[in-house]
This record gives structure tokens, sequence and C-alpha cells, in this order.
């Protein structure tokens, strides 16, 4: 069974109860000067996971929201699609512990994906191919990180910029909306711009690499943590992001002032500025709110997203563009019709 389209149908969020301000930052790191660094992220302040509390803790309590919103769409959940770079386990993967934590019956398809910043758009993708081909008919897309896990505190470039987050977006046919476009891509030789060493098996966490080391910059790591080159990582969203952009529109016959609402991968305020810069977007089209919950990775899209929605920035009809862009490297950009 193929269908007409397959569209958003609703997402909610989860955010932690735990929020960290700059003033907090700065009370502990007075070198780091919070005010310059604010100047440059945009984030001026973040929620960070408790001890103990997990993307996976995160994505249960958006899920959960999401399915009582929407009555007796429990039953008819087929498929979980959970894109995550902190999960509870090395195996088995959070899709399989969240079906559990939802109790839903055993005809669901439930896997991860192992995407960041770009891994929202990714995902949708993935649950349309799905359910076009008649292979799922309601799938969650579950996008959670607690990145604040995997950062040195006092690595100042990324404990300033990410918070933690998770969203659950309902996918499903229909008729009148839906996803028209997408283009996905990747650079993997660009890599090493954000990665962490160590932690796999290609170097499995030791003793010998828990060393932390201080760059030119004063920023601590250890092969252990997240090592984020943002200047690198700025360079390739300016360079690939407004190409593949571009395409999309052109071979979608649409230009910039078609577009209702953008909403990109609440990277940084450096990198939004440019792209939005870079491509013509007005203020009014692109949405930001990486202000009060920074950089939530793989959740920032859908948490963006469905702030617009709740603050009247996206209306039903409306054409909206997603795009992320980070770790792999990789960038993806959607077009839907809300």
């Amino acid at each position: 069974m193929q269908v007409d389209g397959v569209g958003l149908k609703a997402i909610s969020v989860a955010l932690p109860n735990s929020v960290v301000t700059n003033t907090e930052m700065n009370d502990i790191h007075p070198e780091w000067r919070m005010d310059l660094v604010e100047s440059k992220t945009g984030v001026s302040q973040r929620h960070i996971a408790g001890q103990g509390e997990t993307a996976l803790d995160l994505a249960e309590t958006a899920c959960r929201k999401l399915l009582s919103a929407n009555e007796g769409l429990s039953e008819r959940i087929d498929g979980i699609i959970f894109c995550t770079q902190t999960p509870d386990y090395i195996m088995p993967p959070n899709a399989c512990l969240l079906h559990d934590k939802l109790e839903l019956g055993d005809g669901v398809m439930a896997f991860d994906t192992s995407l960041a910043c770009s891994g929202y758009v990714y995902s949708l993708v993935i649950a349309q191919g799905l359910i076009a081909t008649g292979m799922c008919t309601n799938i969650l897309v579950v996008t959670a990180d607690t990145y604040s896990k995997l950062i040195n505190p006092g690595d100042r470039s990324a404990q300033c910029l990410f918070g933690d987050g998770a969203a659950a977006t309902w996918m499903a046919s229909c008729h009148d909306a839906g996803v028209l476009d997408a283009i996905c891509e990747t650079s993997g030789s660009d890599y090493r711009n954000f990665f962490i060493p160590a932690g796999g098996m290609r170097q499995p966490s030791t003793l010998k690499n828990r060393d932390e080391v201080v760059d030119a910059s004063g920023s601590r790591r250890s092969p252990n943590d997240i090592h984020m080159n943002g200047m690198g990582v700025l360079s390739f969203a300016n360079t690939k992001v407004p190409h593949q952009i571009r395409r999309l529109l052109e071979r979608n016959a649409l230009s910039v002032d078609d577009i209702d609402l953008v909403v990109f991968h609440q990277a940084s305020k450096l990198a939004l500025d440019s792209l939005t810069r870079l491509l013509g977007f007005s203020e009014r089209q692109a949405f930001r709110n990486l202000v009060t919950v920074g950089n939530t990775v793989s959740a920032s899209i859908p948490i963006a997203l469905s702030q617009a929605i709740l603050e009247g920035r996206a209306r039903p009809g409306d054409l909206v563009l997603l795009c992320g862009f980070g770790v792999g490297l990789s960038w993806a950009t959607m077009l839907v019709r809300l």
C-alpha cells in the first residue's frame, strides 16, 4: 500500500528541569567572560540533565505527552526511529528500551540512528520512506541527546553552547500537506572537526587516555570528551548549507520569498546570523530559540518548530524549510507543508 503524502502530525518536547544560566557559569569560571561568549553563541541559559537522567528518560516524557494528547495513537504506532548519540547502553538500542517503557505491542519496527545535528531531517526522510512504501503507518521520530555528559567541564567552547533535550514527532500519511522534498549529504573526510576520539572500539576508554590537555584558548579536554573545531564547523556550514538549500528550492521552482518559516539547527548565533544573511532570509522567516535552550543537538529543530507553532509563527498550510548540519560531517534540508 502506497500513500499520497507523509506529514508531521504533532510534536511534543521534554527539557530537563535543571537550568544553568550564564551568570551561574560566570560565577564558576570568571575568566570565561560570559558576556562576550553570549554575544557569539546567542545562548543565555541551557537545560542540563541531572545525574542519572538520560536521553531515554527525556524521550519517554516527550512521547508520553504526545500520546496522551492524541487518543488511541499508542495502539496505532508501528514504528520508532530514535535518533541519539547518547544512548543508555552500547546495546540494545534506545528505541527498544523506549518501546518497553511505552508498553507498545510487538508489531513495532524500532531502531536507532546515530546522528546528531542533521539527525532530525535524516530521520524524517527515513520515516517518510517507510510510510510511503507501506512498511509503517504511524511512526514516532524521537530525537534526544544529553551532550552535557560528553563535555569536559573545563571546555568553554562546548560547555557554554550545548543544552539537553528531547522531542517526539508523529509522522503519518496525509493528503493535503506533508514532506515535499529533501536532500541529505555527507562529508566524512571532515569528521575530525566534531568527534570524541576515545570510547569506541577503535580507541577504547582506558586510564591511559583520560589525561586532559589545555588548548590555546584555555579549554580543557581529554580524548573521552567532545572535540569541536567551532570555526571548522562554521566554515563547513557556510560553504555547504546555502548551496544545498538553493538546490532544493530551485528543483522545486521556489524562491526564498516563498518560504513562510525556516528552522535551522540551532547551532549558534554566529551560524544562524551567517546562514540567514547568506541566503537572504528575513528575521520574520528565520525562527530561533537557542537563547533559552542552547544547542540541543538532534532535538534542536523539532524543539524550535514546536515553539514556533505554539507562538503562531507557523500555521497549517505554511511552507517550512528545515535544515540541520553538524557531526559527520553531515547536512540535510527538507521542505514541509504543515
